[in-house]
């Protein structure tokens, strides 16, 4: 299984929303209800592109199966230096390595960048991600009780963190 891991381009949008919307669509990774469109997605990664924040795609045999990103944490000026990071992988290859090797890329690059704080924030019951992260050094740092709504059910948000070094 060879995993090769690439900057995102325009031609991949339609993969990554696509892995957006089955996320939206049927877990709580994600707390939208509603699915996005290719417009949506442009923006968002435009918007990336506009403000130096990297976009990674995971391909495997020439399929990109997995992509990861971060973004500012707050926009308050003293939050210049903390990012909070997304990854998704669809659901057949989880399990398999991409999302290690996409966290990876993601951290080096956030220290390449002078980033200090690296935030993720994770649905309470997705025990899977929580032990992902902890394996990365990500402590837990608070759980904010009933902070989303989906599926007909209150959610827990726990958000975790590493320090850069």
């Amino acid at each position: 299984m060879e995993v090769t891991l690439r900057p995102a381009t325009i031609n991949d949008l339609e993969k990554i929303l696509e892995i957006v919307n089955y996320s939206i669509l049927h877990t709580t990774a994600n707390y939208s209800y509603d699915i996005q469109t290719l417009d949506v997605q442009t923006k968002w990664f435009e918007d990336k592109k506009a403000k130096n924040l990297p976009v990674v795609v995971a391909e495997l045999n020439n399929e990109v199966v997995g992509f990861g990103s971060y973004g500012q944490f707050r926009e308050k000026i003293g939050y210049q230096y903390t990012i909070e990071h997304s990854v998704y992988v669809v659901d057949n290859v989880i399990g398999k390595g991409i999302g290690s090797k996409l966290l990876t890329e993601l951290i080096r690059l956030a220290k390449q960048q002078g980033y200090h704080v690296m935030i993720g924030a994770i649905d309470a019951e997705n025990a899977g991600s929580i032990a992902f992260h902890e394996r990365f050094g990500f402590v837990a740092t608070g759980t904010i009780r009933e902070a989303g709504y989906k599926f007909d059910r209150w959610l827990d948000l726990v958000f975790m963190q590493l320090i850069l070094k």
